[in-house]
């Protein structure tokens, strides 16, 4: 039988005593990791398919052009998984970092095994998934190519934002509690405080509704969760 080939993990983050620590953990646990230590350096991985990962660990502060200003740019072109890794655990960096297009985000200091279990559900929710159509109103979503699109207008999503839709589409009218969609787009339990599908859900309420006025919409039930709302035709 043959392997699969392990999946490659991209280290961004200036603090190289850091890099050093996780890529050993991340190697030990069967991943290929590589390092970078500026934006830079990151985006130039990036655009080698050599060398190109399967997911990015990004810190936010790094020199020259720092973490946000990189996933600003590799979103123009690049869907992988990114988590955020940060010693500014704010509110409002983890907002900002959401916003700009991270899947998951995590605050320095944290334990390695948090990290590698994040890093597990990233890849898990980015495996290939089942073939087929899903339909709600005029959005399809087609699970096998991770597409997804309202009429003829693609929409341009991260992982965590399709799957997120993908698991509103399937149950489109119905109520979905943020457990759920925490564990359907991140892979992880909801935790206390945890804004996360909440930014995902803003952005792709802007997506939708930018593709069409048509498009079905994204309403929230204060304090339970989200609804999957088909405009009439």
């Amino acid at each position: 039988m043959q392997t699969p080939n392990p999946s490659r993990i991209l280290i961004a983050d200036d603090d190289r005593a850091l890099c050093r620590l996780l890529a050993d953990y991340l190697q030990r646990e069967g991943f290929v990791v590589d390092v970078a230590h500026d934006g830079e350096a990151a985006l130039a991985r990036l655009r080698n398919p050599a060398e190109r990962p399967d997911l990015l660990i990004l810190d936010v502060m790094m020199p020259g052009r720092d973490g946000l200003e990189t996933l600003r740019e590799l979103r123009t072109q690049h869907r992988l998984p990114v988590i955020m890794l940060s010693a500014r655990g704010e509110p409002v960096d983890k907002v900002i970092g959401l916003e700009l297009g991270a899947d998951d985000y995590l605050a320095k200091p944290c334990l390695p095994r948090e990290l590698l279990a994040r890093v597990r559900a990233q890849l898990r929710r980015n495996a290939p998934l089942a073939s087929g159509t899903v339909q709600a109103g005029n959005l399809q979503l087609f699970p096998g190519e991770r597409r997804a699109q309202v009429g003829a207008q693609e929409l341009s999503l991260t992982g965590a934002e399709f799957l997120l839709l993908l698991g509103l589409a399937q149950r489109a009218g119905e109520l979905v509690d943020k457990t759920v969609l925490t564990r359907l787009a991140l892979g992880r339990e909801l935790e206390r405080f945890d804004r996360s599908i909440d930014v995902h859900v803003s952005r792709l309420r802007h997506k939708l509704a930018d593709a069409s006025p048509a498009a079905p919409r994204i309403e929230s039930v204060r304090g339970s969760g989200y609804v999957l709302v088909v405009s009439a035709a």
